[in-house]
């Protein structure tokens, strides 16, 4: 889950915290933090130059009643800009979605549109709301585009971020085009400290990267606290900053967390972030 604000505002949050089991109708629940605070706590500008993309959430536990008390449940994915001025917290949105349980709508129609009006209103941005039936939700994948570099021979001894890892395989290369990815990335939650688990991929255009060095890079999150949205966007900012990338695109697939996954996508050149679905997910 990832670096959402300034400490009083993470302080404010009910993560970590112990909380009561709502289950009537309750939009207040949901809590929004500046994504300004969480990049500013990251050390990144409030805008990072050039950056476009959007945060894919899937939350697998949605249910609520219809008129004749009967229990529908459904996954509901969010698709979040990354110029929303904020962010909500992961547990506040589970809490929320929770508070449909025991509450009558007559129709899905009147679900869909309270989802889009309350978390629009959060996020302070449009956000496109889907529901998402058994058979919607997609076929599960256990590939991902590109190379891997987790079977790399390497020694590696850093375990807190260290950007001076990132190097060119070779300064007088011409611009190659080609994607990464690892299955072994991982940080943990500044509030919790538990570990956060995501598959990263990084596609770029430009001087080859050292593969080595970029996957020394990855595994010295291992010990980095940060929410995921600001970890990707460190990860972007640091790649465009050390690695010369004409054009760049960062994505992580989270390990879903309290029936919630969080998916950012970071890049110079695309709006939207690929749909799908992994495994371990």
């Amino acid at each position: 889950m990832a670096e959402r604000g300034a400490p009083s505002r993470t302080a404010a949050s009910p993560l970590g915290k112990t909380t009561a089991n709502v289950d009537v109708y309750t939009p207040s629940l949901l809590h929004p933090i500046p994504r300004a605070e969480g990049r500013e706590r990251m050390g990144l500008p409030a805008d990072l130059p050039a950056m476009r993309g959007e945060d894919q959430w899937t939350a697998y536990e949605l249910s609520w009643l219809d008129v004749r008390g009967r229990p529908h449940n459904t996954a509901v994915r969010l698709t979040v800009p990354v110029g929303s001025p904020m962010i909500v917290e992961s547990k506040s949105l589970k809490l929320y979605l929770n508070s449909f349980a025991q509450t009558r709508f007559r129709q899905t129609a009147d679900v869909l549109k309270t989802l889009n009006s309350d978390l629009s209103l959060a996020f302070r941005a449009p956000v496109l709301v889907d529901l998402l039936g058994r058979a919607q939700l997609g076929p599960l994948t256990e590939t991902l585009p590109g190379v891997c570099l987790d079977e790399m021979d390497v020694d590696i001894d850093a375990y807190e971020r260290d950007p001076e890892l990132l190097v060119a395989a070779d300064p007088g290369t011409t611009a190659v085009k080609e994607t990464l990815h690892s299955w072994n990335f991982r940080s943990l939650c500044p509030v919790t400290g538990q570990p956060d688990w995501a598959a990263v991929v990084i596609e770029y255009r430009g001087p080859a990267i050292d593969r080595a060095g970029l996957y020394r890079y990855l595994v010295s999150y291992r010990s980095h606290s940060g929410f995921h949205e600001t970890t990707v966007e460190r990860i972007y900012a640091d790649l465009l900053a050390h690695c010369g990338c004409v054009s760049l695109s960062v994505w992580a697939r989270f390990m879903r967390r309290g029936g919630i996954d969080i998916n950012p996508f970071r890049s110079t050149r695309e709006d939207k972030a690929p749909v799908l679905r992994l495994a371990y997910q």
